[in-house]
């Protein structure tokens, strides 16, 4: 009884954070029609917003990710899926780049050979190398930023990390894109107008 609750605790957090990144996506969506924001040229001010979004969702570590993923959808379901889906990962890999320069930089400062599990880590990634890092980005439970902190203290040439973690977030967030449109094409606009 006591292991049932927190594990049904956890499904009722993720079932609510979907339903607020969804009710997000539709009101920015509702925005974005009711302006003719992509009509009136502005499709270039949302790609960069994207772009910057997910930069920024990724290079802030515990940062949430519902701004940048509620406006990824918003924008492929007005825009282009697979151009949003582009700039979303390459916005997000370059975000990595913390992580990564965390853990080049902070292996001087900090003694992290004593870390429980470090060695493990270190072990897992020095075996998979590019591949553990694909599958750490391609996955949407885990922080990507562990593989870049352990790929930074590793001394992992910085292109043998961002290729393998781009391609791993390129198709994670065209199935987000593509998913959350989906969704959004059956999802009934709001009863009321805006002014």
């Amino acid at each position: 009884m006591e292991k049932e609750r927190p594990k049904k605790m956890r499904w009722l957090k993720l079932l609510a954070y979907f339903g607020v990144l969804i009710l997000a996506s539709v009101g920015l969506l509702y925005v974005f029609r009711h302006l003719g924001i992509m009509e009136e040229g502005f499709a270039p001010t949302l790609y960069l917003a994207v772009f910057g979004l997910s930069v920024l969702n990724s290079a802030l570590i515990g940062v949430p990710v519902l701004p940048a993923m509620a406006t990824m959808i918003a924008v492929a379901a007005e825009g282009d899926l697979v151009l949003t889906a582009l700039i979303a990962s390459l916005g997000g890999t370059l975000g990595e780049m913390t992580a990564y320069y965390a853990g080049y930089v902070g292996k001087r400062l900090i003694h992290l050979e004593s870390a429980p599990g470090y060695g493990r880590l270190v072990g897992w990634m020095e075996r998979h190398g590019p591949w553990g890092i694909f599958l750490l980005s391609i996955q949407p439970i885990l922080p990507v930023d562990i593989a870049g902190f352990i790929s930074g203290v590793a001394k992992l040439p910085l292109w043998r990390f961002l290729l393998p973690c781009w391609a791993g977030k390129f198709p994670k967030y065209l199935l987000v894109c593509y998913l959350g449109d989906a969704f959004l094409r059956i999802v009934p606009p709001p009863p009321f107008q805006l002014p």
